[in-house]
């Protein structure tokens, strides 16, 4: 592929001699992958039913090369939530950010969700996970893959970091941010990524970084991580970035992370005060590995006084007979004194939240379905985060049978079932949506929006 000529000129600056490894890496085949959905099947029992040849990334304990033509997007496995689709080096980030149940967590860049949904399932249900993002139309993918993943206990926000910083400051053990960036990884996918750097470059990216990383410390509580990772090669939005943080907040230092055949390390050389340390940040080369390319960086902050927060009052929720109904048939252990009600919609959100002013809030927590007359409507969300046994009746097809992709093409379907009412469908053991039978028929009410097309 052709490159840009300034942009050629920086990488034959920063590769020196491996700048000719790199050029011929580009007309190579893209790589692409799966990561599996920890919260719902253990990599073991994925690995015993994948219908795909796969081979494992170096870098992730659940993450696995796929090739494109097997088409992992058209399985059942994929609606179910089973794995998400990702280029493999951007499988590190989540990766490298050490989340443990418990802990609050925002993924303040998190559309279209790769990475929250990964920080998700590492939580495994306790704590919380925030994902903002700026862009509105970006939550759009962002709700629907956290959603598709079953993660109960996420918020989504649709805002600018400093909106947070007056009522959540200290609030988060872990952050992490997949910084906006001039996306030099990323010119195999298309012209688009070529004329974005051709007419932008690193510098206002540069300046927006600075911005977001300023308001993201304050966030960050004593003795919490952040990690910081971008897919360009460019200093200036990498290890430059990593300086001035360090330049600025004496409380942060760098942490080592996990080496794997093919990383490279930070380059003081390509700072401006040439701190040894950013050593310990870690650079992906696409010519070094079976990736398009990552930058990353964990910085500790020093330990200190916990802060304390006003926390978000809720008001009890008079549920409809109808609701009260259909939850009978639920065994999933909801605490209804944490479901929050918006126009009849209920949601689901264990945790407390502090106070919050001129922020966009898209979700609080899982959705479970609407309040109408007459009926609850539960929501398609609400179904893929449940288990087989969380709901009876429960309604199985075969991963092989022709009604399971039936079902996800929102078709109606006749059934063998004496049981008639509303049914949680799924293929074996993995839930997919709702329906509602009546004398044998099966009303799909899989949600159109997620339609198998």
């Amino acid at each position: 592929m052709k490159l840009p000529e300034l942009f050629e000129e920086k990488m034959r600056r920063l590769l020196g001699e491996d700048f000719s490894e790199y050029e011929k890496h580009l007309d190579d085949p893209a790589y692409y992958g799966i990561r599996v959905n920890t919260l719902k099947i253990s990599v073991e029992d994925f690995l015993k039913i994948c219908p795909f040849h796969v081979t494992k990334v170096p870098w992730t304990d659940n993450g696995f090369y796929v090739d494109r033509e097997e088409k992992p997007s058209k399985h059942p496995y994929y609606h179910a939530g089973l794995y998400y689709i990702q280029e493999p080096s951007a499988m590190t980030p989540a990766s490298y950010l050490p989340v443990e149940p418990g802990d609050r967590v925002l993924d303040l860049c998190g559309a279209p969700g790769g990475k929250s949904t990964e920080l998700g399932a590492k939580l495994k249900g306790e704590g919380l996970l925030v994902s903002n993002d700026v862009s509105i139309s970006r939550t759009k993918a962002l709700i629907r893959n956290i959603e598709m993943f079953g993660i109960r206990n996420d918020m989504i926000l649709c805002t600018e970091a400093k909106y947070l910083v007056p009522s959540m400051t200290g609030f988060f053990n872990k952050i992490l941010i997949d910084a906006p960036c001039s996306g030099e990884g990323m010119f195999r996918k298309g012209n688009n990524e070529i004329k974005n750097w051709q007419q932008k470059g690193s510098e206002p990216y540069a300046k927006l970084q600075r911005e977001i990383v300023d308001d993201a410390i304050k966030l960050l509580a004593p003795g919490g991580m952040l990690l910081y990772s971008t897919c360009t090669f460019s200093p200036e939005e990498n290890e430059q970035v990593i300086e001035y943080l360090l330049e600025k907040n004496e409380d942060l230092s760098l942490v080592p992370m996990k080496m794997c055949e093919g990383f490279d390390h930070g380059h003081p050389e390509w700072t401006l005060t040439g701190r040894e340390d950013i050593k310990q940040c870690i650079r992906l080369w696409p010519h070094k590995i079976k990736g398009e390319g990552h930058f990353l960086a964990l910085l500790k902050k020093a330990d200190g006084e916990q802060p304390t927060f006003k926390y978000e009052k809720i008001k009890k929720v008079k549920l409809t007979p109808e609701t009260e109904e259909f939850f009978k048939n639920c065994k999933m252990d909801i605490d209804w004194s944490h479901v929050r009600e918006h126009q009849g919609k209920l949601f689901y959100l264990k945790e407390d939240i502090p106070e919050m002013k001129k922020v966009r809030v898209l979700r609080k927590g899982l959705y479970l379905g609407e309040m109408k007359k007459g009926r609850f409507e539960p929501s398609q969300s609400f179904a893929v985060a449940l288990a087989a046994n969380e709901y009876e009746p429960y309604l199985s097809f075969d991963i092989n049978d022709e009604n399971t992709v039936k079902y996800l093409k929102c078709e109606t379907l006749d059934v063998d079932t004496n049981t008639e009412g509303i049914h949680l469908v799924g293929t074996n053991e993995f839930p997919l949506g709702w329906a509602k039978i009546k004398k044998g028929r099966l009303k799909n009410k899989y949600s159109s929006s997620w339609r198998w097309l």
